[in-house]
């Protein structure tokens, strides 16, 4: 036998057709875990069917296609995200300061940020600018995270009556994203030498720069 063919025989045991729901996140897992270890220009059909112990059809049974699978793969992977997320944001309550902390904490605590998902992101982001199914889950301008972040600040902002609120929290909120994004790409090169604690001390500092009776 081939090791083409050996590749596409159907494993036994692992997974059947009959159980759509186990094949569909065992595919798009094993496409995470193929994009974190050799980035998604290599992370070929083979690869992830290798890993997820299924046959080539199955990717085409329940997704469609490859590009499919790797925009799946995106949204599950945003999905991820936005559950720690939110459930940090959820213990905050209604305090907008509390709000943008928790968005802090959740973003650079090692549940979301560690070398798995920093690499999943980076090259997400990289396949974004040609992939339109990807950049919808990837965004450097994510709607949800930037609502989250934008509500809070304006909130806050209403204290501040001697500039506009809008602009300030404009401002507050674009400047935490690009923090945030620069927090992840410094942690990608640097993991070993990266410290949550001062990120955060520098974040922070920025915000209460910007809302000195606050943070």
């Amino acid at each position: 036998m081939s090791a083409d063919a050996r590749t596409d025989a159907k494993p036994s045991g692992r997974s059947s057709i009959r159980d759509p729901d186990n094949n569909r996140r065992a595919l798009i897992a094993a496409t995470l875990d193929t994009i974190a270890e050799i980035g998604i220009t290599d992370t070929t059909v083979s690869k992830i069917i290798q890993r997820a112990g299924l046959s080539r059809g199955m990717i085409h049974l329940h997704f469609g296609g490859k590009n499919q699978l790797l925009a799946a793969a995106a949204k599950s992977f945003a999905e991820e995200y936005f559950t720690e997320m939110d459930k940090l944001v959820q213990q905050a309550g209604n305090d907008p300061e509390s709000i943008v902390m928790a968005v802090v904490r959740a973003d650079l605590g090692d549940v979301l940020m560690n070398e798995r998902s920093t690499r999943i992101w980076h090259a997400f982001r990289g396949a974004a600018n040609t992939n339109g199914s990807i950049a919808l889950f990837s965004s450097t301008r994510d709607k949800r995270l930037r609502t989250t972040i934008h509500t809070a600040f304006k909130t806050i902002a209403k204290d501040y009556g001697d500039e506009d609120d809008s602009i300030l929290a404009r401002d507050a909120t674009f400047g935490l994203l690009a923090l945030l994004e620069g927090m992840w790409v410094d942690y990608l090169s640097n993991a070993n030498e990266f410290s949550r604690d001062v990120a955060t001390s520098i974040i922070r500092r920025f915000i209460k720069g910007l809302f000195p009776h606050h943070f």
